[in-house]
């Protein structure tokens, strides 16, 4: 029997004809791709796709009347200010453990706080009315694993700005297409037997993909919902071992689950990323999350829910096909193309972060930059500033131009400073419109992220990788320890 449909918010009550726009940023996940679905007859749907042209529909009833598709990269402001433009609502269900680019530099939590930070700018600068965020359950346990802390940095970033924030907070959702879902159904699908460390005997509690997408209906636009953050659960608590065993029944299998008392977090890593079809990159944080009770606290939209939960067999078995394999979310085909473009368009990321001294702001910072460079790397470079803005970076001997930055101030603002990478030898000129250098503060100014987007190098590609890249990396960790070291201003 289906489950009764929720009472909508407000804004789902409204005529055909004044539907708001709600922009969905992760609009070809899985989340998605059902929440465009249940929101494209009461919404003018916005979805956001770092794509050339727009997916596949989800549905044969999706229709371009109903949703919008527009390519923006979201680790570009400018292109997310004019993405969002219009929009009354946003929904951002975005999380950077997949590549943006061929190489990319930098750990999954800072990539996060970058999108996060243009999310929200862009949003403010939109006149957005609310920004709606599904991140992960926060346990209270301290210190988080770096995956968990992660989705409350880019939490607490989405809502230091002036849009209000709604953030749901959810452990696994079991829906067709999910990435961690998928772990687990081909972990019990492949193995006969499984060793099972401590962390399986901690207290988990999934919710089904349509009771997520139930909580997004009840709070999207309902001004009640406005700066506050809600846990979503299902049915269930259990243990992961009792998922293990409740996914078992649900594929009928009967694996040999046996209990160890220890089991280091490597080999763990090692056999879930062997069976479970899942790149390393993602399962390395999902494990060290494991540690933690992932239980959601008692709310308001937790009771409302609650009635019409779907138990966790109900929504694994709509999650899979007669043969035990997950079922693919609608736009999951896109996928192998998408990433093939990535790599084919030799693009390099690089993202670091840096401490960031009390008394100075961004644009200190990236002045303080160019005037460290020189004295770092000795001899053989010199910087030289221009009156319109540019920042050459030289060979000493033969004055030969290596790389040139070109501030920004249009797109400037001292907690944010912008440079486009113009010309040199090292830079492939046509091929770098978009390639920029930027300085940001982040986190109420604990941090501060330096960060080289979309540059397209002139070296050959593994070349690069030995050479400009590992130097780039260089440059910046020595610059970081450089900041660290500086005394207060009273003490100077």
């Amino acid at each position: 029997m289906s489950s009764p449909a929720p009472s909508p918010s407000p804004e789902l009550s409204r005529a055909a004809s004044s539907r708001p726009i709600v922009a969905v940023a992760g609009a070809t996940g899985f989340v998605g791709s059902a929440l465009l679905t249940a929101l494209a007859p009461h919404f003018r749907c916005r979805g956001l796709t770092r794509d050339q042209a727009p997916p596949a529909p989800a549905h044969d009833d999706d229709s371009p009347a109903t949703v919008e598709w527009r390519r923006c990269d979201l680790f570009s402001l400018l292109e997310l200010e004019e993405a969002l433009a219009g929009a009354d609502y946003a929904l951002y269900l975005v999380h950077s453990m997949s590549p943006g680019s061929r190489l990319t530099q930098g750990t999954f939590a800072d990539l996060d706080l970058i999108l996060a930070d243009n999310f929200a700018r862009a949003a403010a600068r939109a006149g957005v009315k609310q920004i709606l965020y599904l991140g992960g359950l926060i346990p209270a346990a301290v210190p988080l694993s770096p995956h968990l802390a992660s989705r409350l940095e880019v939490e607490r970033t989405l809502a230091a700005g002036p849009v209000p924030l709604t953030a749901l907070r959810a452990g696994l959702i079991v829906g067709p297409g999910g990435s961690s879902l998928a772990i687990l159904v081909n972990l019990v699908r492949r193995l006969p037997a499984m060793l099972l460390p401590h962390w399986t005997r901690t207290l988990t509690q999934p919710v089904a993909l349509r009771d997520v997408v139930r909580a997004v209906t009840l709070t999207l636009g309902d001004p009640a919902w406005f700066g506050r953050q809600a846990d979503l659960g299902g049915a269930d608590v259990m243990t992961y071992r009792a998922m293990m065993e409740r996914t078992a029944t649900v594929l009928d299998r009967r694996p040999l689950l046996l209990n160890v008392p220890f089991l280091s977090p490597r080999f763990s890593i090692l056999w879930v990323t062997l069976f479970g079809g899942a790149p390393r990159a993602l399962v390395a944080p999902l494990v060290a999350s494991l540690q933690h009770p992932m239980v959601a606290a008692p709310n308001a939209l937790l009771t409302a829910l609650a009635p019409a939960a779907q138990s966790f067999e109900s929504a694994l078995h709509e999650a899979v096909d007669a043969r035990g394999h997950l079922r693919p979310h609608p736009r999951a085909a896109d996928l192998p193309a998408r990433r093939a473009v990535i790599r084919a368009a030799r693009r390099v990321r690089s993202v670091q972060r840096l401490p960031l001294p009390a008394h100075l702001d961004a644009r200190a910072v990236a002045a303080l930059y160019y005037a460290w460079l020189p004295r770092f790397v000795g001899p053989w470079l010199r910087v030289v500033l221009t009156p319109d803005g540019r920042c050459q970076f030289r060979m000493r001997l033969v004055n030969t131009l290596l790389l040139e930055l070109t501030h920004a101030p249009q797109r400037s603002t001292p907690d944010r400073q912008l440079f486009y990478i113009t010309g040199g030898l090292l830079a492939r000129t046509a091929d770098n419109a978009k390639a920029r250098l930027e300085f940001r503060e982040m986190l109420d100014r604990r941090c501060l992220l330096a960060a080289i987007h979309d540059f397209a190098p002139t070296l050959p590609w593994y070349l690069y990788n030995a050479t400009q890249a590992l130097a780039h990396l260089v440059v910046m960790r020595a610059f970081g320890r450089h900041l660290g070291r500086l005394p207060p201003l009273d003490q100077r």
